[in-house]
């Protein structure tokens, strides 16, 4: 790989983490407020959704993490 697509890799694998550090914020806040729900109202609709948006934002991460690992290893 040259020297100018490995630094647009380099460009896009930094995008990307920090997207990640972001989503990471969102994520770590609705976990928060997940958490602290008081327990007459976890059994709601609002809170299966915010479950399911965790859930959603763990696949993210996930993906975003591979994602970087990817690029890191092209640039190899």
């Amino acid at each position: 790989m040259n020297k100018a697509r490995r630094k647009l890799l380099a460009e896009i694998k930094n995008s990307l983490e920090i997207l990640k550090g972001s989503l990471e914020e969102v994520h770590d806040d609705e976990e928060s407020a997940m958490d602290n729900t008081p327990e007459s109202m976890q059994d709601t609709d609002r809170y299966y959704a915010m479950e399911d948006a965790v859930s959603n934002m763990d696949d993210a991460l996930s993906s975003l993490e591979d994602a970087i690992d990817y690029i890191e290893s092209a640039m190899e």
